[in-house]
């Protein structure tokens, strides 16, 4: 009986060692818990400082951290060309990368050029002419001859172009590969579609918008037409899958953003359509003031009017087409002359020959400095506002401090 009783004890007493032990480790892992915690929030709040430091923080100068010399001919353009630079003129055209290197260079003779770019892309026609070079950033991706005179051009990321050409009684909308195969004939007569205002093509060259212009017992009218040059078109008539009509209303410009967002701006309207196969308006804004320029990434817009405030020279309303349009639509003012605005993952430069002006979309003011020499071309160079500079004589990469 002795025997049993301390047994009983004896395994008592492990069994309340073996749950303080317990206790012990479950402690220790509570404690090592709250231990992770504490020092995850403080690295939150830590990130969250710089976050707001880096969002607030204005520039006031920028360093030239490199710069490569240059020669351009007299009376050339400059254009951005994806991460490079493409200059012509009526004599021909080059691109040159961010190191001054030369990719490559086509001479031509041209009265009256007319460029498309997308993306890393460009074609490049002569208004009136019958030929159309398409390049990328690399390299001559070929040459398109048509047999009737160019009036306008459009070209994808992937090297398709249109081109809107000129006969005698009919126009035609013909879409080509670049090495001058054609995938796509159309044709559009007066007295019926009426005459091609406009023309784009989406980055992957299987959506084709027109805009359409004609008068209807005396009335201006436009139509917006879509074209699926895919196998969604092969299965409808001319490839022709969706139409939308502005009555009493002008639509010069159209344009995609990427492969299912497009946008038409006309004189009193600005819609946006989506869709990778047959686009649809789905948002839009109208206003009574002109336009003066239309600016774009494949996210936002903006349209930018003279200001009504009598306090700022211009304003600029930006729209989000990823958002639903009244919680999208943001209002900046400034006062700048310029030559081009664009935009940046969360901010827009605006840029004259001798300044530029950037800020967030947020409405905070980065930077607003003086060149130091007269620029042709400012171009972004990742997120951390580092830019080139193209002159006349450089190509400056700076970087704001």
């Amino acid at each position: 009986m002795a025997d049993i009783r301390s047994y009983m004890k004896e395994k008592e007493k492990k069994a309340r060692k073996q749950t303080n032990y317990k206790e012990k480790i479950a402690q220790h892992k509570l404690a090592s818990v709250y231990r992770i915690l504490l020092v995850a929030a403080a690295l939150a709040a830590l990130v969250a400082i710089v976050v707001v430091q880096y969002r607030q923080h204005v520039y006031t100068e920028y360093d030239v951290i490199a710069s490569v010399e240059r020669e351009i001919a007299s009376g050339s353009v400059d254009v951005r060309l994806g991460n490079a630079i493409l200059t012509y003129s009526k004599d021909g055209a080059h691109c040159t990368d961010a190191k001054g290197n030369v990719r490559w260079n086509q001479t031509f003779e041209m009265q009256d050029a007319r460029v498309a770019v997308s993306g890393d892309t460009v074609a490049i026609g002569d208004y009136n002419g019958r030929s159309i070079y398409v390049a990328n950033t690399d390299e001559i991706l070929g040459e398109i001859t048509t047999t009737m005179p160019i009036r306008d051009i459009a070209v994808s990321a992937g090297g398709y172009v249109t081109a809107v050409l000129s006969d005698a009684n009919l126009t035609w909308i013909n879409t080509y590969e670049y090495n001058g195969n054609m995938v796509y004939e159309g044709q559009a007569h007066m007295d019926d579609s009426g005459y091609p205002l406009a023309v784009a093509l989406s980055p992957g060259g299987e959506l084709m918008g027109v805009v359409y212009v004609y008068v209807d017992a005396g009335i201006l009218k436009t139509t917006v037409g879509f074209y699926n040059l895919g196998s969604v078109g092969d299965n409808v008539s001319d490839n022709f899958v969706s139409s939308w009509l502005y009555p009493d209303m002008l639509i010069p410009y159209i344009e995609f953003l990427n492969d299912s967002t497009a946008i038409v701006v006309g004189d009193g309207k600005f819609d946006v359509y989506w869709g990778s196969h047959k686009p649809v308006p789905m948002a839009g804004d109208l206003y009574s003031r002109e336009i003066q320029s239309v600016h774009h990434s494949d996210r936002y817009v903006g349209l930018v009017y003279m200001s009504d405030n009598g306090e700022n020279r211009y304003e600029m309303i930006v729209y989000d087409t990823t958002n639903d349009f009244d919680m999208g639509k943001k209002s900046f003012y400034f006062d700048m002359d310029y030559n081009d605005i664009f935009f940046g993952k969360d901010n827009f430069v605006i840029y004259n020959e001798t300044e530029c002006q950037i800020v967030t979309l947020g409405g905070v003011e980065k930077y607003h400095g003086k060149f130091s020499k007269a620029v042709r071309l400012m171009l972004p160079i990742g997120n951390a506002y580092r830019y080139q500079l193209v002159t006349d004589s450089s190509i400056d990469t700076i970087q704001l401090k």
